[in-house]
């Protein structure tokens, strides 16, 4: 007997939505609507809700293009948000229902980039089981840099002579809520330089939902004198410290002015969190990793969390069928 409801998401659900996002044993405030609405002009949203009677028990942030949803382009990770309380059969029926509810929409291909585990307030594995028994294939995987915060690694000499350099030349750290000058004469410029790129989010984008999300977004500037040269903007979560962008100038190597940053960071400003994230070092859709980068951060004591993408046919729902013994 089907025992749950799944409904697409629309503007008059928000309020319920965010409740549950708040609670859930998965989730971080990139799911909150008021973040993920930012981008809504760009995406075709298609994100599920999953009802127990009346009961919210899970929620898909996701978008459609074509006869293929993905949860969410315009998130950095996603899958399915689930309830603290739930059991794992209430997981299964609710995978399968929705699963089942693509398929009536015409949805061929479900392609899902899982929550890292270092995000989950309390176990959340119950998806990756099912996705192996629904045959899913992983058809990306990155790997992001990160800290246990309390079985640290010692930084390494060769960063710590950087924070040296950065004290003698009189550089000092500033927590603002200017974004715009960090964007307009650090970020901006260096990613069109090496990579003929633009930010994620435009200054005014991030300067909104900063302004919405006070707790958990702040920007961390480096200044010579008056003079910035570099910057670091951190999403924080429950959990983690999350280094969303990280710039500097052509002089950062000869001030030690990321070195400086990221000891700050770590040893002091977020020395609480459970970890401290300094994000992927991953290009060409995760085949290939920028060592320099990588090296970077590994000085730090940053050791290798996955980042999982999979696409799962929406067919296979009846691989769900009949598993209980």
């Amino acid at each position: 007997m089907k025992t749950l409801r799944v409904e697409q998401y629309s503007a008059e659900k928000k309020v319920a939505w965010n409740a549950f996002v708040k609670q859930a044993k998965n989730a971080t405030f990139l799911f909150d609507r008021n973040f993920m609405d930012y981008h809504q002009d760009r995406f075709q949203d298609f994100s599920l809700m999953i009802y127990e009677k009346q009961k919210l028990i899970a929620v898909l942030p996701a978008n459609r293009v074509g006869n293929e949803i993905f949860s969410h382009q315009g998130l950095t990770y996603g899958g399915f948000i689930l309830s603290r309380k739930i059991k794992f059969e209430k997981v299964l029926e609710t995978v399968k229902e929705s699963l089942k509810y693509l398929e009536e929409q015409n949805i061929l291909k479900l392609q899902l980039k899982l929550v890292p585990k270092i995000y989950h307030i309390y176990p959340s594995d119950e998806i990756d089981y099912l996705l192996f028994l629904l045959n899913a294939n992983i058809i990306r995987r990155d790997i992001s840099s990160t800290i246990q915060i309390n079985e640290a690694l010692k930084i390494q000499s060769n960063r710590l002579e950087g924070v040296k350099k950065a004290v003698k030349n009189g550089l000092r750290i500033e927590k603002t809520t200017n974004f715009n000058e960090f964007w307009d004469k650090i970020l901006i410029p260096n990613l069109l330089k090496a990579h003929q790129a633009k930010p994620v989010h435009s200054s005014n984008e991030i300067k909104k939902i900063a302004k919405n999300f006070r707790e958990n977004i702040h920007q961390y500037t480096v200044y010579n004198d008056s003079k910035i040269v570099g910057g670091a903007t951190v999403f924080e979560t429950k959990k983690v410290a999350h280094i969303q962008y990280i710039s500097a100038d052509e002089n950062r190597q000869q001030l030690g002015t990321l070195d400086f940053l990221f000891h700050y960071l770590i040893e002091k400003e977020f020395k609480d969190k459970s970890y401290f994230d300094f994000g992927t070092s991953n290009e060409a859709q995760g085949l290939k990793l920028n060592k320099g980068l990588l090296y970077w951060k590994e000085c730090f004591g940053g050791r290798s969390v996955v980042h999982d993408f999979y696409e799962i046919e929406i067919k296979n729902h009846k691989r769900l069928n009949h598993i209980f013994i």
